[in-house]
């Protein structure tokens, strides 16, 4: 039993060990979208333990101008932007290990044991969200507010994460 539990301990580190990357939505995160009128998605972005607030921002703004471009839009603003993690525990489980020695000696036994205890650490793990109304423009619009141009977002965050936009994923 010892076995098969510390063989899968090497699995479970390289299987989470690293931040979401910008992804579809599988097992460690990733994307979705929605398409709720001819010019307006909810975008959201889910990420893992391991994946900071801004990272899971940016990809979601991201993920907003490749969908932008991908329907002949240049320009997208947010009518809803919203962020939140849920936060969850693992504690492990404890141990106790005795190590024992006696003596004989005739019709008697001395010894002694000593018992040590490891385990019983609480982790606590966040996981980022950031879910996002976008209305999508074929020309920059005259609003008040933060108005995005979808080429500049592709350039610059692709650049920052070393992603091309509107490639196959």
């Amino acid at each position: 039993m010892k076995c098969a539990i510390f063989s899968l301990i090497p699995a479970t580190v390289l299987l989470f060990g690293c931040a979401t990357s910008y992804q579809a939505d599988g097992f460690t995160g990733g994307f979705t979208e929605t398409q709720l009128d001819t010019n307006v998605w909810r975008v959201s972005f889910r990420g893992n333990g391991y994946t900071r607030g801004e990272r899971t921002e940016d990809f979601a703004l991201l993920r907003s101008a490749e969908l932008a471009l991908a329907n002949k839009f240049t320009h997208f603003a947010f009518s809803e932007s919203n962020t939140s993690s849920a936060l969850s525990s693992y504690t492990a489980p404890v141990t106790a290990t005795t190590n024992a020695s006696a003596n004989v000696f005739g019709n008697s036994v001395y010894g002694s044991a000593k018992t040590t205890y490891s385990g019983g650490g609480t982790t606590f793990i966040s996981r980022p969200t950031a879910n996002n109304v976008v209305v999508m423009f074929k020309e920059q619009p005259n609003l008040n507010g933060m108005v995005y141009d979808a080429n500049f977002v592709c350039n610059s965050l692709g650049q920052k994460y070393k992603v091309v936009c509107n490639a196959p994923k």
